[in-house]
């Protein structure tokens, strides 16, 4: 059951992530949890960027503690149940949300390259689905070319598409992307 944060206004709610809302543009526009068995929905701002990555990554099922404030009345109609405006995930998996998500790891083969905005390569999209943000300088140090084998590590967010993670490389192939210390 809800619980009133110390200022009030803001709710904190525990329950189990169900799945995400969107938009009828097909953008995140929030996020539907179990609450002792009701539906529980929490309405985001669609330039919250770090917030919704940190949405997309949730999975059904898992354990969240959310912070927001009640939505007043809709002039559109009264409302299914509960909807609250999120102020921040508190908890996932009863663990902080505020701490940053450990590096993720991905492997595969470089199946195409992928440039900036002006051209040049940036990055390799992995046989996986999976993008590796190398940064120009950091892909010109690897060298990569089509085929090769590739392992990555870095912090990580879904792509757009939904197939695959975008990963910030910190290591390829064992080695420090970046400039030299």
């Amino acid at each position: 059951m809800p619980k009133p944060h110390p200022d009030q206004q803001i709710w904190s709610i525990e329950g189990r992530f169900q799945h995400l809302i969107y938009s009828p543009k097909g953008a995140i526009e929030g996020v539907l949890i179990d609450t002792d068995g009701l539906p529980t929905q929490f309405v985001v701002d669609a330039q919250d960027t770090p917030l919704l990555d940190r949405l997309a990554g949730l999975t059904r099922g898992q354990s969240v503690a959310l912070e927001g404030a009640e939505e007043g009345p809709s002039p559109k109609g009264e409302s299914h149940h509960f909807v609250y405006r999120l102020a921040r995930i508190a908890m996932v998996d009863g663990k902080e949300a505020d701490t940053p998500p450990p590096p993720s790891a991905v492997s595969g083969k470089v199946a195409r390259l992928n440039y900036a905005k002006h051209g040049v390569p940036n990055g390799v999209v992995l046989d996986s689905g999976d993008f590796v943000h190398t940064k120009p300088d950091g892909f010109e140090q690897l060298g990569l070319k089509l085929g090769d084998k590739v392992q990555a590590e870095g912090p990580s967010r879904p792509l757009a598409t939904g197939l695959g993670r975008a990963i910030e490389a910190h290591t390829v192939k064992g080695q420090p992307v970046g400039p030299a210390a």
